[in-house]
């Protein structure tokens, strides 16, 4: 067990230290071992790193672009240089296999490489005008100061896609990480000091979820709140969010369909698609949670899940050869159990797994990685996110059926479709409702890139020079001038 971080509250460009007695404790949940306490702060602690934004917004705000930009580049070095230390604590905390740690890691410093760059590149418009006494501009300016809420699935890198944008924009920031993983946001956060982070640019708060929300929510003086997390808590959000008219980016829940054509390349499909439903132990929102089969290859097709899953070893993630961990509490577990035991008394046929997993030493927080075939429209899973290491299959025949049933559903985060065609990949990337569609490629997330949902799944983008714009206002200056010298 570590020191407890009795100070882990970062206010002002400094380390606040609360009563000793009101700390949360961090589980390992590969062992359910205590890792350590962090301080339990609240609803007076988050006004105090509001205050601190508030008073650092004018001085950050009206530094260059490029100037941000050395910051967040330095802030990039430094975290290269602690990948591994960085990666083992990801691991601890959140449970997921220590080499995918490592490249979370590494994706997190990417998104301070990517926007140090961007950081300089926030081009205004010169409008043209139907009048000859008018010339107009829209210049853009930093919303203020954002409230980012993180989820404990990428401890590290949801951090990084989060306050990189806002920090290039000219905003600063209150951090509230997910109670489960507060570990690597601190860690990341004592990079940004020494990086020469101004006093009050960014701050930190962990402790009761529940009151540092309301206040990041109420207090009028955040103007944005950008969240990942369940499409539950967002609507929340959104109702709380509502009396300040305060400016929401929502990335939540996901469902996400994979269709494999019968002209796919079978031995690649089966490769992605367990890459991508068993990363993180399934607890990725983006994740394939449907699989759509063509009846022609589905026999095939199985078989080679099957043998591929066969080779996967559970264990603690800090062991070299476990490829996959824990989920990451007891109440997912109970939740994955539940949906593997609707679908089998509905009829599924369980094709590999459907069982808990336990080896001495070792938590109760583990689940079979498990293949369902058989899987009918009423079944739970067809229709909740799992957010486990379970892969439901049903076969289709034709484009239309399946086009309709990947659609039928309230989110609209990501989908994926296997083929070699390409006339097919065009026209179904085409019709589905998703904001994310990855054809042969299950790994879209980048930091050039756009990521979000549409319909349930969340509002607006992170990622690319979009993930900025939504840090950013664009005001109107519109000039009267003399449309002539005489």
């Amino acid at each position: 067990m570590f020191n407890a971080y009795t100070k882990s509250i970062f206010i002002n460009g400094s380390w606040q230290e609360i009563n000793e007695n009101a700390t949360e404790t961090v589980y390992n949940p590969a062992t359910g071992s205590p890792i350590t306490s962090v301080a339990y702060a609240g609803a007076k602690e988050t006004d105090q790193a509001i205050a601190a934004a508030l008073q650092a917004f004018p001085m950050w705000s009206e530094k260059t672009g490029r100037e941000r930009s050395t910051f967040l580049y330095k802030a990039y070095q430094l975290m290269l240089e602690e990948v591994e230390r960085l990666a083992e604590i990801v691991t601890m905390e959140q449970g997921k296999p220590l080499r995918e740690a490592m490249d979370e890691v590494k994706g997190a410093a990417q998104f301070l490489l990517w926007y140090a760059e961007e950081a300089s590149r926030n081009y205004g418009e010169w409008l043209p005008s139907s009048l000859k006494s008018k010339r107009m501009v829209v210049v853009p300016q930093p919303v203020g100061v954002v409230g980012a809420i993180t989820p404990w699935n990428f401890p590290s890198s949801m951090i990084t896609r989060k306050l990189a944008p806002a920090l290039a924009a000219g905003c600063t920031a209150v951090l509230k990480p997910a109670p489960e993983t507060p570990l690597s946001a601190i860690e990341i956060i004592k990079i940004f000091a020494r990086a020469g982070m101004p006093n009050g640019v960014v701050n930190l708060v962990t402790g009761d979820a529940q009151a540092i929300g309301h206040q990041l929510l109420t207090n009028k003086d955040v103007r944005l709140i950008t969240f990942t997390g369940s499409t539950a808590v967002g609507k929340h959000l959104m109702r709380e969010s509502a009396e300040h008219v305060k400016k929401l980016s929502l990335e939540l829940g996901g469902h996400a369909p994979g269709i494999v054509f019968p002209d796919a390349d079978l031995n690649k499909a089966a490769s992605l698609v367990l890459a991508s439903k068993f990363r993180n132990n399934g607890q990725t929102c983006i994740c394939t949670n449907r699989l759509f089969v063509h009846e022609s290859v589905v026999s095939d097709f199985v078989q080679l899940l099957k043998h591929n899953i066969a080779n996967l070893k559970l264990g603690n993630g800090l062991e070299k050869e476990t490829d996959i961990g824990p989920l990451i509490n007891q109440q997912a577990c109970e939740k994955v159990a539940a949906h593997v035991h609707n679908a089998i008394e509905k009829g599924a046929v369980t094709e590999y797994g459907g069982q808990r997993w336990h080896q001495q030493g070792l938590s109760e927080y583990y689940f079979e990685p498990t293949i369902l075939s058989n899987v009918t429209d009423d079944m739970k899973i067809m229709h909740e996110e799992t957010f486990g290491p379970v892969l439901p299959i049903q076969t289709f025949s034709d484009e239309t059926e399946v086009i309709a049933k990947a659609n039928d559903t309230d989110y609209g985060l990501a989908a994926y479709i296997f083929t070699e065609n390409t006339s097919i990949a065009i026209r179904v990337s085409e019709k589905l409702d998703y904001g994310i569609v990855g054809v042969n490629d299950v790994f879209p997330a980048s930091p050039e890139a756009p990521f979000g949902g549409i319909k349930q799944s969340g509002l607006g983008k992170e990622g690319g020079h979009h993930g900025m714009d939504e840090f950013m206002e664009k005001k109107l200056i519109s000039f009267g001038i003399k449309s002539s010298v005489h």
